[in-house]
Formats: C-alpha cells, structure tokens, sequence
C-alpha cells in the first residue's frame, strides 16, 4: 500500500508578496490556505520516519510514483565512531601505584627552583595488557632432602598462601562465567587450556562446578522470590537437547525444553531459566508460587501458545498479554505473496511501535505511557480492527490462505495483543524473553535430568549472570 502526500505548489517569490500584503492588510481566504498547506508540507518533510524492526527489509520504502526509495550518502545515518577505552573502563585491572623517583609532595620545584611541588588528585593512567589462559596454574617445587644413613625424607614446607585445595574458589567461579555467562562448551575450554600447556578436562570442570553450585544456591531461590513479586513477567520455550532424560514412568512426555522467564520490576530485571519436561507455563507456576497474596495480579507475556499459561491455584490470577512482534512475524511470513495487505498492517504497526519509540524519548511513566498509548494507539489498532474483520467478511481473503490464517491469528487473540492499551505496565511484545538468551546453552534444573558421565547436575548459573 503506496503511502502518498499531497501535491503543493510552492512559489516562493509569491508567497513572499503574500507575507508582504499582510503586513498591510488581514490574509484572504485562498493566501490563508496557501501558507497553511505550505507549512504543513514542511513539517512532513521534516518529521523522522519510523518503521519496526525489519520493515525496510521486508518491504522497501516506496515513493512518488511507485519506485524505490534510493539509498544515498545523505540518507544513510552514520556510523558510531569507536575511540579507545578510557582508563577508567578497566576496572577489573590490578592498580599499581608508581611514586616520583626523585621527588616526593612539598618538594622544591627542580625547574624554577621557587615553588613547591604537590601530588595531583589524578595520576596519569598508562595501561598495559598482557595475554594468559582463562585459568593458570602455579607449580611449587618443595625441596626435599634424604639421609643417606636412616633413609628419612626431610619436604621442605608450603608457603602460607597456597592453601589446601588444588582448585581454589576463583575456579569455579571462572569456569561458570565462562560457561554460563559467556557460553564457552567445557570442551572448547578444555582444549584451549591444554594448548596454553594448562590441561583442565571438561569432566573436571563440571565437578568443580557442580561443588560451587551448591554454595550458591539459595542466591538462586532468593531471585526466585525476587522475580515472583514482578509487575510483568515474560515466559518463552524453546526445545533443548539433553543426553538422557530420567522421567517418571507415568510421563509420556518425549520433549525437554529451555523455558526463560524473565521478570521486571521497578526498572530491575531478573531472567531466569528451566531445562526438563515443563513447559514455560508449568514453570512459570512454579515461580508465581512464591509470589505475596497481597499484591495485584501480575502481567503475563508470552506469544500465543497454550502451554505458556500457567495453570495457576484456586485464588490466582494473572493477566494475559500477547506478543504483537509474534502477530506481525505472520505477516512477514507471507509478504511476497500478499504484499499490499502485508504492508497496510505491517506500516499499521509500525505506526504502534513508532508511539511506543516517542513513549522511551520523552520518558514517560507507566500511567502516562498507558493515557498516551490510549490516544494514539488506540485509533490505529481500532482502525487494524476494523480492516481485519472486513477482508474476511466480505470474502477479501480466503480463510484458509496465509493471509487468512494470519489475519484469524490477530482477531482470535485480539484481548491479549491489544493488553498494552488496558494495563500501564503492559509491553507490546515478549522480545525480552528473546533478548535475555534463554534458548542457548543453559544448565539443566537439579534431579530433572541425568548426564554421561555426570552424575548430578547443578543449579543454572546462567541465571546469576543474568540478574539485573
């Protein structure tokens, strides 16, 4: 669908003649009209354009007379420049203080040989970067002694520091980074350490990773807590592939899946993540279950599938919100084969989204997003409504087609599309959930599952990483 503006004719020796006569005399009806249409033009011309995400790749922008929009130096935005890291963005670099070798604060000046020298309150930074393995090892040679009469052994003693144990607590702590946080296999740290001469066997890390899962744990049930009291709770799944599975010989179930939710709240946002037989639904009622009985029903955010709600207990209520980036992923789908319905609801959206970008620019609060949302939005999906109910009421798209089925998905969960017009804190879609990474390399929860060679696995430290 073309978008179009209307043609003006702009003179502007005459217009400047206009603005002349009215220095003299009140404006005419038709010089009225002409400086009115005139300004209106410029501030169409002027006003940023805003489309969804992908929108320009999936239908390109289309101009006066039905061609393409043509990409040239002026259009294109610039690329952000990358300058170098400031000192002060190291923070997890060892400091070391270097003192004047010949002077020291009170000093007299060696230049002028008047005044005195002072130490500043910032020194001059000057960093320095070195390369080594993710873990490093330290071999200390105890001496050892023998006497040649009696045979006795004399080892020479430890030094204080070394401690007790071959792996000390910054291990674990660097393996579960790496692992959890930044998604490095245990293989591939396995052979990058033996390539840097310091071996460390995937089978080795998961036990010292499983020995610090333990220690934290209850951080793990306290951001359970913690994302059960959130005002908006987004849930996804995604399938997951695990060795071997010991299930209940009740359950007939023969998928395992990586269920995220993530759990906002005042700003702070906490993501966490389930891998086992549950659903995203069915683990969503887990964590609601700790949820405080005074507080108001949370939000719900997830697509369309009926295995993301939860089945929650008697006195429990939640409200449903669905993701409209789902809604409009079934028009992308099919844009080539219906490409002007797929752009009047694609750019429809768009417009949605473009309300919602102005909602973050102007940092507007929750109750003030919602009235804004109200006036603007509103219209536009009232008007989406409406297009939507006719092209299947008068027969303008087969109900069987892929616009059909596309446009029976945003009708049937119209309620839960349109959420973010009912509730202040409603987003518009689950693109949190997608955001936070639960599908990628996640660790299995405790007792659901059981690895070769592994006896137990431990709690998800992707989780920690990925509280905020």
């Amino acid at each position: 669908m073309k978008r179009t503006r209307p043609h003006v004719d702009i003179n502007l020796q005459e217009l400047d003649q206009v603005l002349d006569q009215a220095r003299q005399a009140p404006l005419s009806e038709p010089d009225y009209q002409k400086i009115k249409d005139t300004l209106h033009t410029l501030v169409q011309l002027l006003a940023p354009v805003r489309n969804t995400e992908k929108t320009s790749a999936v239908l390109p922008e289309l101009v006066e007379g039905g061609g393409q929009q043509p990409a040239t130096a002026d259009t294109q935005p610039a690329k952000p420049g990358h300058g170098r890291n400031a000192a002060a963005t190291f923070s997890g670099a060892r400091k070391v203080v270097v003192q004047h070798a010949e002077l020291k604060s009170g000093d007299r000046c060696p230049d002028c040989e008047k005044g005195k020298v002072y130490v500043q309150k910032e020194p001059k930074p000057l960093v320095r970067i070195i390369g080594q393995a993710p873990l490093t090892a330290t071999v200390y040679q105890l001496e050892r002694l023998r006497c040649n009469a009696c045979g006795q052994i004399f080892t020479a003693q430890e030094p204080a520091e070394v401690g007790p144990d071959k792996y000390d607590e910054t291990t674990g702590a660097m393996i579960s980074q790496l692992k959890y946080g930044s998604g490095v296999p245990f293989h591939r740290l396995e052979k990058l350490q033996a390539s840097l001469g310091i071996p460390l066997p995937a089978t080795t890390q998961w036990e010292i990773v499983e020995e610090v899962a333990e220690v934290i744990r209850p951080a793990l049930e306290e951001l359970i807590r913690q994302a059960a009291q959130g005002e908006v709770l987004h849930n996804d799944d995604t399938n997951m592939r695990v060795l071997r599975l010991a299930r209940e010989p009740s359950d007939k179930r023969t998928g395992v899946f990586t269920s995220g939710i993530v759990a906002t709240k005042e700003g702070r946002k906490i993501a966490l993540y389930f891998t086992g037989r549950q659903h995203a639904g069915e683990n969503l009622a887990g964590v609601l279950r700790h949820r405080a009985a005074e507080l108001s029903p949370p939000i719900q955010m997830s697509d369309a599938l009926s295995r993301n709600v939860p089945k929650l207990a008697s006195g429990t209520e939640i409200m449903i919100a669905n993701c409209l980036a789902h809604g409009r992923r079934q028009f992308v789908d099919i844009v080539q084969n219906f490409p002007a319905e797929c752009r009047y609801v694609l750019e429809m959206l768009g417009r949605v989204y473009g309300f919602e970008a102005e909602v973050h620019e102007r940092g507007l609060k929750a109750a003030e997003r919602l009235q804004f949302h109200q006036q603007h939005s509103g219209p536009v999906m009232a008007e989406l409504h409406r297009w939507l109910e006719t092209q299947l009421a008068q027969k303008k798209a087969e109900p069987n087609s892929g616009l059909g089925q596309a446009i029976t998905y945003l009708l049937r969960h119209w309620r839960g599309l349109t959420a973010f017009l009912r509730e202040a804190n409603a987003p518009l879609d689950n693109n949190a959930a997608t955001a936070a990474g639960g599908s990628s390399k996640v660790m299995p929860t405790p007792g659901l599952c059981r690895m070769k060679r592994i006896p137990r696995p431990p709690v998800a430290f992707r989780t920690m990483f990925s509280a905020a």
